[in-house]
């Protein structure tokens, strides 16, 4: 199976949105966006790697921020009527999975996924027709499509425990699409895998060689890597692990110092959980790469306060999954949870992005 820019600290450069929205447009924009919540009996359910107003004003309303399974699992069981998923395409699929009865909407139906683009339902369904010997094995970071022709779905965060679960019972796998999690899965289980060739455009860019010159600069900084990341920046990690596994590491290891290698959303939780504490970006950019997303997804700042208060005042932007689909990503994805309570593991981490 088979980039830097100059580091910076969180508190000292802030995150910007793809909307450029000034401070007294905001305030407007925030309270015009809970009197709509209220009116339309709907509550916000935002990404780790949403912008920072959205995830703060999700805090205000009583609404949640997680990782994308949470963020469906949440709505399920919340009252409301209607529930607004700031985030990437795929998330929303699987809030409507998860509760076909309400209905879901998104900040902006364009806003979608590199695994999710780079794993086509039909190519996907050849490539296991090709192999019917394997168990398919897919990252939540994927189509209700693609979903529905696996057996399990996974989260970072539980993604080990299952193909370990899986090669014990001498099954091979065939697993996609993030090929970087899947090496680190494989490395980790010794389990046969055959990996689709996908990655996301974010973890991609970390570089190894880079972070190691930045781990030079900083020797105190403990370094928290995502798994989507490539195998020489897994390799120098402290702690590798699902957004959720970062961001409790931040919280509770006694250093005072961070490198972190995911989205650059997640520092706004961080910075709220260990306030005291440095954070800085692991580097993708610099003498051996190019910067194309510099540690932020470009659809996932698609998400703004302008773009939620017009979907609440159009009612548009509704996700709709075939029922026929969404039963059978149902099945894998209920496997996967019924697995992790059977364990009593949490199954965070799909953030995946």
């Amino acid at each position: 199976m088979q980039v830097t820019k100059a580091p910076r600290a969180f508190k000292e450069e802030p995150f910007t949105s793809a909307e450029q929205v000034g401070p007294e447009e905001a305030a407007a924009l925030r309270v015009r966006a809970r009197e709509l919540l209220r009116a339309e009996d709907a509550v916000l359910v935002a990404h780790y790697y949403t912008e920072p107003e959205i995830q703060s004003l999700a805090d205000e309303t009583g609404g949640f921020i997680s990782d994308s399974l949470e963020m469906a699992r949440f709505g399920a069981d919340h009252p409301a009527s209607t529930l607004v998923v700031a985030g990437v395409r795929f998330m929303g699929e699987t809030a409507k999975i998860l509760t076909p009865h309400k209905r879901v909407l998104m900040l902006d139906l364009e806003a979608t996924c590199s695994l999710d683009d780079g794993c086509p339902p039909d190519e996907f369904s050849a490539f296991c027709d090709a192999h019917p010997d394997r168990t398919v094995v897919v990252y939540a970071n994927t189509s209700a499509a693609v979903k529905a022709r696996a057996d399990w779905v996974v989260t970072s965060s539980i993604a080990v425990d299952v193909v370990r679960h899986l090669h014990e019972r001498g099954e091979k796998i065939l697993w996609a699409p993030d090929k970087h999690l899947g090496d680190y899965v494989r490395r980790e289980t010794g389990a046969d895998m055959l990996c689709w060739e996908g990655s996301c455009i974010v973890h991609e860019e970390f570089k190894g060689v880079e972070l190691e010159r930045m781990r030079r600069q900083y020797p105190d900084a403990r370094v928290l890597v995502h798994p989507e990341s490539p195998r020489a920046v897994i390799e120098q990690a402290d702690v590798v692990g699902s957004t959720t596994k970062l961001l409790a590491a931040v919280r509770e290891m006694p250093e005072r110092r961070f490198i972190v290698a995911t989205d650059a959303g997640i520092f706004y939780k961080m910075r709220e959980a260990a306030p005291d504490k440095e954070l800085l970006e692991a580097p993708t950019a610099g003498r051996s790469a190019t910067c194309v997303s510099c540690a932020h997804c470009p659809w996932m700042a698609m998400n703004g306060l302008r773009s939620l208060v017009r979907t609440l005042e159009r009612g548009d932007n509704e996700i709709h999954v075939d029922p026929d689909v969404a039963a059978k990503a149902r099945i894998s994805l209920q496997r996967m949870m019924d697995f992790a309570k059977a364990r009593a593991r949490p199954v965070l981490g799909a953030g995946d992005a």
